[in-house]
């Protein structure tokens, strides 16, 4: 409990009443004089953690409490007055670096810098306190309508089995008031790694497809904030992408992805086969398909220290990743947009066909992968995009949208990439939608270091993985 309480106190110290507003930053990132005192202090919290004999879980959670409790420190101090210049400031803020606190140096440096969600200091506290949570961000939703047909435990008998009861995984979905049930194109919202559907995309995807013609969006709060075994997270993409269509009047449903969430649906294409023919489009943003090989940077010194189950999931050729990409699931189940970065921080590699959101087309139902340098290269919508900027990347945009308006994958070809590359972000999408699309990876960094359980090893695939 006390790295949660840690986790709290993090978020009061962020949003101790209402929001104030720091003072616009020069053309420059702001960082705090203690800085780089505060990277150092987390480099030896770390290194003298890993010295101790393995299998110490009570010292690495006291390791782990003690980076959070110097997280704390961070505050706004500066806030950028554009989005060109936001956009510089996270390119100097995941610039590499050597040490293995260098992931939370650059959650300090968003901090400093008002990368933050509206929202951190209510989802921290709620959880500290064991409070339910209700609204858009809520892990416990009421969902009173049934499916039109069977669809648990299994809708057809080559599915997996449910290691959860239906009403556990009905109630992460949370549907707006305003869905309409098939009258329009549902979409499905999967969040990644330390957040949930909402803290994901509600600066993004959620504004920019709610009142269109072509997409109906809900989203998923699993529990854990995706940390736990990925195994038990596609298990929920599985049943809400048939429960979703089920309830829609059988109408095909679209899946949007950001990193881990694409691993999550992968996984339940492969294995809950019933999904595939009601899906029509798939659209991946930094897409981890081959994992990724800095998975120890959220991690550092793992294995001598424990980590979160997922994240060791996500290793490159981890034993969930080798087995996905068995027996054809390197590729595309149904229509895929990939949309990628190379200058992602953290997935790796992520450039060229060895890419690791890089899928293939064995089945001919048609994929496209988008490296954004590459398409727009050398203009503003192929410039340094981190891991959760290609969630307001324009040409991401221009490429989910036409992947929802058109049979198939999304298509450069079809795009003006003469007026889509000139564009930084998303058209519609404001400065402080940007930077909350940030702060994702500041919530991300919250629950990795509080979420409990971790383990020295990886979770064991389930047995009808391994049949």
């Amino acid at each position: 409990m006390s790295t949660l309480l840690s986790l709290v106190a993090l978020g009061l110290t962020l949003f101790p009443n209402s929001l104030a507003v720091p003072a616009a930053a020069n053309a420059r990132i702001e960082r705090r004089a203690t800085s780089s005192i505060l990277t150092s202090e987390i480099n030896s919290i770390l290194s003298s953690a890993a010295s101790v004999p393995s299998s110490d879980a009570s010292a690495a959670s006291s390791a782990y409490n003690a980076i959070l409790t110097a997280v704390e420190d961070a505050s706004p101090t500066a806030s950028p007055t554009s989005i060109p210049q936001a956009t510089a400031i996270v390119s100097s803020a995941i610039a590499p670096a050597a040490s293995p606190g260098s992931f939370y140096d650059s959650v300090v440096q968003l901090i400093a810098n008002s990368f933050l969600p509206s929202n951190l200091g209510q989802s921290l506290s709620g959880l500290v306190n064991g409070l339910g949570v209700i609204g858009p961000n809520a892990e416990v939703n009421v969902n009173t309508r049934s499916p039109s047909t069977t669809i648990y435990p299994k809708k057809q008998s080559t599915d997996a089995p449910y290691s959860l009861t239906e009403a556990q995984l009905r109630q992460v979905i949370y549907i707006p008031s305003g869905f309409t049930y098939g009258q329009k194109p549902p979409a499905i919202l999967v969040p990644g790694t330390g957040n949930t559907g909402y803290e994901t995309f509600s600066a993004n995807y959620i504004p920019l497809l709610t009142g269109v013609s072509y997409a109906d969006p809900v989203w998923l709060n699993i529990p854990g904030h995706l940390l736990g075994d990925a195994q038990v997270n596609a298990e929920y993409v599985a049943y809400a992408i048939n429960y979703i269509s089920g309830i829609s009047n059988n109408q095909n449903v679209s899946v949007l992805a950001w990193s881990q969430g694409n691993l999550d649906t992968q996984w339940a294409l492969k294995y809950w086969p019933s999904t595939r023919s009601v899906v029509s489009d798939f659209v991946s943003f930094s897409a981890d398909f081959h994992g990724t090989e800095v998975a120890d940077i959220v991690c550092p010194y793992f294995p001598q220290l424990p980590c979160d189950p997922s994240v060791i999931q996500q290793e490159y050729n981890s034993n969930f990743v080798s087995r996905l990409r068995e027996n054809g699931g390197d590729s595309a189940y149904v229509p895929t947009t990939s949309i990628y970065s190379a200058t992602d921080e953290i997935v790796e590699p992520q450039s060229g066909t060895g890419a690791s959101a890089y899928l293939n087309d064995a089945r001919n139902v048609g994929v496209t992968n988008s490296e954004i340098q590459i398409v727009c290269s050398a203009q503003p919508a192929g410039g340094v995009y981190d891991h959760a900027g290609v969630l307001f990347n324009a040409l991401g945009y221009a490429l989910a949208v036409d992947a929802l308006t058109h049979p198939g994958p999304g298509q450069p070809s079809r795009l003006n990439l003469g007026t889509v590359c000139q564009e930084v972000s998303a058209p519609g999408l404001s400065l402080t939608q940007v930077l909350e699309t940030e702060g994702a990876l500041v919530v991300s960094a919250g629950f990795l270091l509080a979420y409990e359980p971790k383990l020295f090893k990886e979770p064991a695939l389930m047995a009808y993985a391994t049949s």
